[in-house]
C-alpha cells in the first residue's frame, strides 16, 4: 500500500488555537483542500462560529481562520490508510508540532476534530519538547460519526470561537 501525505500547515505566528484533525480523507488529498468532502460539516460549522459563509472559495474560508488566530493542521504527517477511515491508519508518522509551537508561540490550546486525532498527538508527541497546551477532545466533523447530531457538534465546536487568548 502507498504511503499518503497530509498538508502544510495553516498558521500565522500569532495563533492562539490549533485545530488537529487526523490525516486528510481521500477526497481533501485529491482535491488538496482541508475537509473537502460534502459531507463533512467542519466548513460549516466554522462559518457560523466565525461569521461567513461557508461556500465561499477554500483560500477564503482559511483566511478567516488566519484571522481569528486560528490554526489548522493534521496530527499525521505521512501514513499508510486504505480510504478515508481514521481506524485504517497505520505506519502513522507525526508532524513536526516542535517547529510549529516554536513558529507559533501563542497557541496554548489544541482543539482535536475527533477522538483518533487526540489519541495519536498523544502517542507520538510524547517525546516531543512541547510548550504547555490545553488539549480539548471535539466531536469528529466526519459524516462517520453520525451518533451525534449537527446541532450538538455545533454546540460543543462553539468553544473553539469563544477561547479568549
Amino acid at each position: 500500500m502507498q504511503e499518503i501525505n497530509s498538508f502544510e500547515a495553516f498558521a500565522r505566528p500569532d495563533a492562539t488555537r490549533l485545530i488537529l484533525g487526523s490525516m486528510p480523507g481521500a477526497e481533501s488529498l485529491r482535491r488538496q483542500q482541508y475537509y473537502a468532502y460534502p459531507h463533512n460539516c467542519f466548513w460549516k460549522i466554522m462559518g457560523e462560529l466565525l461569521d461567513f459563509d461557508s461556500r465561499i472559495d477554500y483560500r477564503e474560508r482559511v483566511e478567516y481562520l488566519l484571522r481569528n488566530r486560528i490554526a489548522l493542521w493534521d496530527t499525521v504527517q505521512r501514513c499508510v490508510r486504505p480510504g478515508s477511515m481514521d481506524s485504517d491508519i497505520k505506519r502513522a508518522r507525526p508532524n513536526d508540532f516542535e517547529k510549529l509551537f516554536r513558529e507559533c508561540p501563542n497557541i496554548r490550546k489544541v482543539f482535536f476534530n475527533g477522538r483518533t486525532a487526540h489519541n495519536l498527538f498523544v502517542r507520538h508527541c510524547k517525546e516531543m519538547r512541547l510548550p504547555e497546551l490545553e488539549l480539548v477532545i471535539l466531536p469528529s466533523t466526519s459524516p462517520a460519526n453520525a451518533s451525534i447530531s449537527y446541532e450538538k457538534k455545533l454546540e460543543v465546536w462553539r468553544q473553539v470561537a469563544c477561547f479568549q487568548d
